[in-house]
């Protein structure tokens, strides 16, 4: 017998999920990804996504993307450490560096092999990485290839911080890592709290604003949790993504020269990975063009944000302390959650269901999320079906 045959045999979630008819996963999308979709031939409202400026089908991004193939080819077929480095690659890290007022910043061919790649190399055996314990799975798997002294703290709980900062030894480098927006909550990092600790015990910040860049900051800026709180300087790397308000696929950090010049020659997840493409490189570029020139996406983002809170919150649904596009909409029953999903599919209604291991078994929820490019009325009829839907199973 094939023992690793055999032992994967054994694992039947999804093929019981399929025989109760709530498998709720790999629902494939016929057409582009905006407010509405394609999905079998049904239209679905999209609250699924998070293309929170609604940038995918922009044409200025779209032409980016089309000119950039056709001048540079399909592909890089190779690393950013050797062949893989284009032009663009360049202008896009200048781009960024500048838009999050850090010295320099290196692009990834993924958001995950940012955190995977920069918490690998960066601290040392005797020296220290402490994060918050709802913090992203690519940052806990970045933390695990890592050979420094790991503490975890509770989430957002500064004296469970300070405890962890309390073990450490002063003389030696500490990194705090948290999400900036905690993508399955919606909620923000205690980011000043955080940053006064830091400065107590002579540590150092990394955030994560793969959920914030392009949603928050001063004055609808989008350059995140750091510059809503005013605290970009104090903060010593901060990391993004492309696949989410950017409308494309990669990823970078940003940070003081010394800082990115040793990711650049030490990161294994960019040195031994195929850089990203030169249309992925374009359309990013495009989107941050757009993202600066156009605050008032960022505006309307929130506006429809805080009349779908209220919406929900004033029909009795427990939504936690989100205050971001993130919609938590708790069920707190796993089974029930998939449930939920389905119907609200049936009906033309597309969220995501959030189960173990991304929650605890007892904070399961469906996750509603906004796009800038949603209208009021496509809101008002989601909130209506998912208030019968969360009705009906008793959820409500």
């Amino acid at each position: 017998m094939n023992l690793l045959k055999e032992k994967m045999m054994k694992y039947d979630a999804p093929q019981r999920a399929k025989a109760a008819g709530i498998y709720p996963y790999f629902r494939a999308i016929e057409s582009d990804q905006d407010t509405e979709v394609l999905i079998s031939g049904k239209k679905v409202l999209m609250f699924g996504s998070n293309a929170y400026l609604g940038l995918t089908n922009h044409p200025k991004v779209k032409e980016a993307a089309v000119a950039a193939t056709k001048k540079y080819g399909t592909g890089m077929a190779g690393s950013r450490f050797l062949n893989g480095t284009l032009d663009i690659h360049l202008e896009l890290e200048r781009k960024l560096a500048n838009f999050m007022n850090k010295d320099e910043a290196v692009v990834f061919s993924t958001g995950f092999s940012v955190n995977e790649g920069v918490l690998g190399c960066l601290t040392g055996r005797d020296e220290y990485i402490i994060w918050d314990e709802r913090d992203h799975a690519s940052i806990i798997e970045g933390i695990r290839t890592s050979f420094s002294t790991k503490y975890k703290f509770r989430h957002n709980d500064m004296d469970s911080l300070e405890k962890q900062l309390k073990r450490c030894d002063s003389r030696k480098v500490k990194l705090i890592v948290v999400d900036g927006v905690f993508s399955m909550e919606g909620d923000l990092a205690n980011l000043p709290e955080i940053v006064k600790l830091a400065h107590k015990y002579n540590a150092n910040v990394m955030v994560d604003e793969a959920h914030s860049l392009g949603v928050l900051g001063k004055k609808y800026s989008g350059r995140g949790v750091c510059d809503h709180f005013g605290l970009l300087d104090d903060v010593d790397l901060v990391m993004g993504t492309f696949s989410k308000s950017l409308a494309s696929i990669g990823g970078f950090v940003a940070g003081s020269y010394p800082v990115i010049n040793f990711l650049r020659h030490n990161a294994r997840t960019n040195i031994f990975s195929a850089s990203i493409t030169p249309a992925a490189t374009a359309a990013a570029s495009a989107a941050l063009d757009i993202l600066k020139s156009e605050p008032e996406r960022v505006k309307r983002l929130w506006e429809l944000t805080d009349y779908a809170i209220n919406q929900f919150r004033e029909r009795g649904f427990e939504l936690g302390p989100t205050s971001t596009p993130i919609l938590p909409l708790y069920v707190r029953d796993n089974d029930k959650t998939f449930l939920v999903t389905k119907l609200l599919f049936e009906e033309g209604i597309f969220v995501n269901p959030v189960v173990p291991p991304a929650v605890s078994s007892n904070d399961t929820l469906i996750r509603y999320s906004l796009m800038a490019t949603h209208t009021f009325e496509q809101v008002d009829r989601s909130i209506e079906l998912i208030t019968a839907i969360f009705k009906k199973t008793g959820v409500l």
